[in-house]
């Protein structure tokens, strides 16, 4: 009897790549929308030279931990889906 891998352990790339582009996408139209709501307005810095660019407290900085985050919480989420996908899958072969 052979155990076959899991779904996220064969599709490890995928979800990595794919849930990091789909959640930054989103991080940069989150972070987009909040320009527009809100302007730079608090922030001094716009933070776009160096590792500047990565400071929560500039503008960019916010923009890309906020990309990072979202990227990060897509990767979770097809973790989590893919695991009980996979669950149901051998529950229906057994």
């Amino acid at each position: 009897m052979s155990t076959k891998k899991s779904i996220v352990s064969r599709s490890f790339w995928s979800i990595l790549i794919g849930g990091m582009l789909t959640g930054m996408g989103n991080g940069s139209v989150f972070g987009a929308a909040v320009m527009c709501m809100l302007g730079r307005g608090g922030f001094a810095n716009w933070g776009g030279v160096g590792l500047t660019a990565y400071d929560p407290a500039t503008f960019q900085g916010f923009i890309d931990w906020a990309m990072i985050i979202f990227g990060l919480a897509y990767v979770v989420i097809l973790v989590v889906g893919l695991g009980r996908h996979d669950k149901l899958e051998r529950q229906a072969v057994a």
